[in-house]
């Protein structure tokens, strides 16, 4: 917990947190207000495609975003993304309180969610090195996903109150006043939050926009790409257990949302738990090792949901969130040290969103073999994908030290001053 009062206490940091936190549960809460409105006008279809809406073009706006959070202020992104998507949200209880309401508004909305979320989403990890020192980043990465498990949460659960209360356009009107309130706090920051400053030298490759240099960077660091496919394939399984909690709630327990949301509930609670435990522990030249082993550990616990008991499922899920949890805020470290700032926008929008993407793969796989009532196949593989990469986290890197401040640019700058073979360039 001192590693957490520390943290907060650098106001920077603290603005920024604050805003987050504010805009992840007004998401939450915007979420279930969406959901309500386009179940009233147009049924459960609707939340169908209300659900693409949302998911589909995050994809589409990482490839749009992650240029620009290199080229342009990431303070006036955020600011200008902030008070765009609060009057577009806005809208809808204007056009509530007309009676000019229709379905295809929702969609829109929420199609500008979708594409704008990566934003926050990959813009938060790229400016924290900018307002929090290299040993409390770890810390600064746990608050992050605690945040982030607690909005997943409260969000939602918030929302259904307050529609409750006040009725879905009025829980819009006070989203729409969160993300006003998140470009305040985000003005407020002392720290510049500018365009990020080329470091590499002029000609070198890592220098030119675009995502070529991003690949580049990925493809050949061990450190980033191992954790980008792992990850990747961690999500995987993460998207089959969405679909396969629903399918247990109905089909083998026989009972109603009060089971699907305590089984949700319990996981969540897990990676809260998991989350703030690891952002008290202080970063380690182990650091890789530790997420390898958390992922194989995870992994495995999924094992427990092969039995159709409700304590056995309980249970495994508590413990993959204890576990996961961690590897992300452990690996946002490492992503934070490895990739230059100049090219930090790019390459956590790319890490992110491949991640993210992964998860409707997962989805449609546990459609599929749920389809067919192949439930502890589904677990197998499941269990698998999540822990194998851990394995292989474990052999790379059980010999490879992490060091902070060391990026990914450092080491082929060191390797390439090390080799008798380089000829320096002349100036």
């Amino acid at each position: 917990m001192k590693a957490y009062l520390a943290i907060l206490r650098i106001g920077d940091y603290r603005l920024l947190w604050s805003a987050l936190v504010l805009n992840l549960l007004g998401d939450g809460a915007t979420y279930a207000a969406l959901a309500w409105l386009t179940l009233e006008e147009a049924g459960a279809a609707g939340l169908g495609v209300l659900g693409v809406c949302l998911t589909l073009p995050v994809i589409l706006g990482g490839a749009i975003v992650g240029p620009l959070l290199d080229r342009f202020s990431r303070r006036k992104l955020f600011i200008y993304d902030s008070v765009f998507r609060g009057f577009v949200v806005g809208l809808i209880p204007l056009l509530a309180f007309t009676d000019a309401l229709h379905v295809w508004h929702l969609y829109v909305v929420a199609l500008v969610y979708g594409l704008l979320k990566i934003i926050p989403l990959a813009g938060t990890p790229a400016v924290l090195p900018e307002l929090v020192p290299e040993d409390k980043l770890q810390a600064a990465s746990g608050l992050e996903s605690t945040a982030m498990g607690a909005a997943n949460v409260i969000g939602p659960a918030l929302g259904a109150l307050m529609i409750t209360a006040w009725g879905a356009p009025n829980v819009l009107i006070l989203d729409a006043a969160t993300y006003l309130l998140f470009a305040f706090l985000i003005s407020r920051i002392k720290a510049p939050l500018a365009r990020p400053e080329q470091t590499a030298p002029a000609g070198d490759k890592n220098a030119r926009p675009g995502w070529g240099p991003v690949f580049r960077l990925i493809t050949r660091d061990r450190f980033l790409l191992v954790l980008t496919l792992s990850f990747g394939a961690f999500n995987v399984s993460a998207g089959a257990l969405v679909v396969a909690l629903p399918w247990l709630a109905k089909f083998e327990f026989h009972s109603g949302p009060g089971v699907l949301g305590l089984m949700l509930a319990v996981m969540a609670i897990g990676e809260l738990v998991g989350s703030l435990v690891s952002g008290a522990v202080q970063t380690s030249e182990k650091q890789m090792l530790r997420i390898g082993v958390l992922q194989l550990l995870s992994g495995a616990v999924l094992f427990l949901l092969v039995p159709t008991a409700l304590p056995w499922i309980l249970l495994g899920l508590v413990l993959n969130g204890i576990l996961s949890a961690p590897m992300t805020v452990l690996g946002g470290v490492v992503r934070m040290t490895r990739v230059p700032n100049e090219m930090r926008g790019r390459a956590m929008t790319l890490m992110r969103t491949v991640m993210a993407g992964s998860l409707p793969a997962g989805s449609a796989l546990g459609g599929f073999l749920l389809s067919g009532s192949h439930y502890t196949t589904l677990i197998f593989v499941v269990a698998a994908l999540a822990a194998a990469p851990g394995v292989l986290t474990v052999v790379l890197f059980r010999n490879m030290p992490f060091r902070l401040g060391v990026t990914a640019a450092d080491d082929q700058r060191a390797k390439s001053s090390s080799d008798p073979d380089t000829v320096p360039s002349a100036s």
